[in-house]
């Protein structure tokens, strides 16, 4: 009896030609680019470093697209932009110590936005692992104990047959549920040394799927179908399943109101009238979903952000699907689903009965009134002027990125990303310079579409250095700047909690000045010319430059009592 699982694929004549008389040259590096070529990727992002240039090197013998950054951390960016966008697991290429690193910040934030990156960094030569402390240039005693808390998974290689394997076992785990950023390290006498190991044709991987559990779907299905006040809240894990549709098909059959986090922007059509949109850091939302018999919620912890820091409290029955088992009911008793949201959401579909409910449009309708009310009463027509301004500019398909700024604190708020997997901030870790790096990666994957990042001066000087590489590879990335003299928003943080600020003063160069000296187009603008300003520069081919000096202000939160 034969079983699908003792099959073996017969190599062909020419498979078999190639495998016995590999081509002369190739040398472990070799083993790493064929790797990944072998599992489908077509672009890279990195920096070479002495370590890694065995790496390299191999490149120039290989078809893949290498888009090399200035810094290793916004190399990380880039390829998490890239990861976000396509789906698939962005290669990540770096060298050892200092140039790995410097990218633990980005890949801290491709973790917590499930963002796939697969780096690949170079390590000391294989005497100086395990601590042996030869005095290596860039030794450290455990390189991969700084990646264990950060990443996914880590893959440590010490021969050049091991890497196929490794590469292809790091690819699966960047790409099963929850996707997240994963890393290997290969020693530079491996990645150098000649090799006579085959060129490697496959690589075929097969991430498992997650379903959920049949009988916690029908207890969902169930209390669902017979909720009073149905809720969903619809965090990142829609928007990364690709279930922005299956959402909707569930939220109409219930007449369930849905509110998006800030990483699920673009899960819920904005101006549907079941949409409460993303206000979670209003009372009023919040005194909504607590309200909630049922309170669904989809691809989201209900952290500190998703959750008005911590002041929600649900009084009805929560159910929760989540594919980071570590999140499940981390925050609130739950009916816990360990499962990917289009799979579950799925799942309901096919058993949750059909509610009539006229009255939830208007609970919504009325909801938002309220927020637009206490919005309205704080005076900041500048700053929602703005947002309309980027809003009216920005053509519907084309994706934002977005820095740790004012503007962007707005924006996951008030801002319709009128698509899924369109709107992306660097809200899942929180760390600066993230808006302009990463938009680069996601002109990389599609330069069909031009591409905003949005920026403070100070996360601009974050990444300053990368309006080089938008010159290099001539990509189509509009970076707004909104100059306002510091840290603005610790500038509000400060000045509230303490009556004045310490330390958020900047001196800035000539952001426009400074954009030309890289061959950049810049101009300076108002909140007057912005909207047409910003349309010019985004439908003009290449990179170009936007400043605008302006002091926004945020509104008034309403977690502090």
């Amino acid at each position: 009896m034969t079983h699908d699982h003792d099959l073996v694929l017969r190599p062909t004549a020419a498979q078999t030609e190639a495998a016995l008389n590999p081509p002369p040259g190739r040398n472990g590096g070799d083993l790493v680019v064929e790797s990944l070529a072998g599992l489908g990727a077509t672009t890279v992002f990195g920096l070479p470093g002495q370590h890694a240039l065995g790496m390299f090197d191999a490149l120039r013998r290989s078809d893949l697209r290498y888009i090399g950054l200035r810094v290793e951390n916004n190399a990380g960016f880039a390829a998490d932009a890239y990861g976000r966008v396509t789906g698939e697991a962005a290669p990540l290429l770096l060298s050892t110590g200092p140039g790995a690193l410097t990218s633990l910040a980005a890949l801290q934030e491709a973790r917590a936005a499930s963002a796939p990156v697969l780096a690949i960094s170079s390590q000391v030569p294989t005497a100086g692992l395990g601590g042996g402390r030869h005095g290596y240039l860039h030794e450290l005693p455990d390189q991969a104990a700084s990646f264990r808390g950060v990443v996914k998974s880590v893959h440590t290689v010490r021969t050049q047959s091991q890497i196929p394997s490794a590469i292809a076992e790091a690819w699966t785990s960047a790409l099963t549920v929850p996707h997240g950023p994963v890393w290997v390290e290969i020693p530079q006498d491996v990645l150098l040394a000649e090799t006579q190991i085959p060129v490697v044709t496959g690589g075929d991987t097969f991430p498992e799927e997650l379903p959920p559990r049949p009988e916690l779907s029908a207890v969902a299905a169930d209390l669902l179908s017979r909720a009073e006040r149905p809720a969903i809240v619809a965090g990142g894990g829609v928007v990364r399943a690709d279930a922005a549709k299956k959402l909707r098909q569930l939220a109409e059959r219930l007449q369930a109101p849905v509110v998006t986090t800030f990483g699920g922007k673009g899960a819920f059509p904005w101006t549907h009238p079941l949409s409460l949109q993303s206000w979670l850091e209003d009372r009023h939302t919040t005194d909504f979903l607590e309200d909630a018999d049922v309170l669904l919620v989809v691809g989201s912890g209900l952290g500190e952000l998703s959750s008005n820091y911590h002041t929600f409290k649900p009084r009805g029955r929560v159910i929760q699907i989540e594919a980071d088992l570590g999140k499940l009911e981390s925050n609130h008793p739950a009916l816990g689903i360990h499962a990917d949201a289009r799979l579950a959401l799925q799942a309901l579909l096919e058993t949750v009965g059909e509610r009539t409910d006229p009255s939830a449009p208007e609970r919504v309708r009325a909801v938002l009134d309220k927020v637009r009310d206490r919005i309205a009463a704080q005076e900041l027509t500048l700053e929602q002027d703005v947002l309309a301004a980027v809003r009216e500019a920005l053509p519907p398909g084309a994706p934002s990125f977005w820095d740790m700024t004012i503007l962007a604190y707005w924006a996951w708020s008030a801002f319709d990303a009128k698509a899924p997997n369109t709107m992306h901030s660097a809200q899942g870790a929180g760390g600066l310079g993230y808006g302009f790096p990463a938009a680069l990666g996601a002109a990389v994957a599609d330069p069909t579409n031009p591409v905003l990042a949005v920026s403070g001066d100070g996360g601009a000087l974050y990444s300053v250095a990368e309006l080089a590489t938008a010159r290099q590879y001539d990509l189509n990335v509009t970076w707004l700047i909104v100059d306002d003299g510091g840290y603005g928003i610790l500038r509000e943080y400060m000045t509230d909690a303490f009556g004045a600020p310490t330390a958020t003063e900047l001196t800035r160069p000539d952001f426009v000045a400074l954009a030309e000296s890289f061959g950049v187009p810049g101009v300076r603008t108002s909140p007057q010319t912005l909207a047409a300003d910003l349309a010019k520069a985004l439908a003009a081919p290449g990179p170009s430059v936007v400043v605008l000096p302006a002091v926004l202000r945020m509104f008034a939160p309403t977690h502090l009592g």
